[in-house]
């Protein structure tokens, strides 16, 4: 039996640094030069003023893996500040996913249905094929494409996780 310290479990970490050049290839270059998987990875700018993005990862590891990501991400000279969402207190997290569903009669009817009971909207619709767009926490969309999949389902795109501290935490950051 595995003891409950090494158990590998999914963490989102947001990651502020500068934004230039080079600067997520450093980070990617960090998770693959060691190993560590990275499940979602969004990027965005966040302060303009102070020429700040936010990288948004998801890695999967036991605490101590997690524990030294974060280090090795808090060294890396273009990051003011890393935190552990997953640990750190009440977080939100989205995705978005457009899925593309091909099919006629009862099939479309029934993915009409399914999307309605998801809150997906259909984007894009000819006669023969829906793309709907979904938005939620990684498990609502998993459960909606495992759903799509008998009813025709022929393609997936998906953004990646946008997540931000709930309350008035805000994340700080060593300017």
């Amino acid at each position: 039996m595995t003891p409950i310290h090494e158990i590998e479990s999914s963490h989102t970490m947001s990651v502020l640094v500068d934004n230039e050049p080079g600067v997520l290839a450093r980070v990617i270059g960090l998770f693959s030069g060691r190993g560590y998987n990275i499940e979602s990875l969004t990027v965005a700018e966040v302060d303009v003023t102070d020429n700040l993005s936010r990288i948004t990862v998801v890695t999967s590891g036991t605490p101590m893996i997690i524990e030294q990501i974060k280090a090795q991400l808090e060294r890396l000279v273009p990051v003011h500040g890393v935190s552990d969402l997953t640990v750190e207190g009440p977080h939100v997290e989205r995705e978005l996913a457009l899925v593309k569903v091909v099919g006629k009669g009862e099939k479309r009817v029934e993915s009409l249905r399914i999307a309605d009971i998801f809150r997906a909207r259909a984007v894009d619709s000819t006669n023969t094929s829906f793309v709907f767009e979904i938005v939620g926490d990684t498990g609502k969309l998993d459960a909606f494409i495992s759903l799509m999949g008998p009813l025709g389902l022929v393609d997936v795109s998906r953004t990646g996780v946008a997540a931000i501290a709930r309350g008035t935490d805000v994340m700080e950051h060593d300017l």
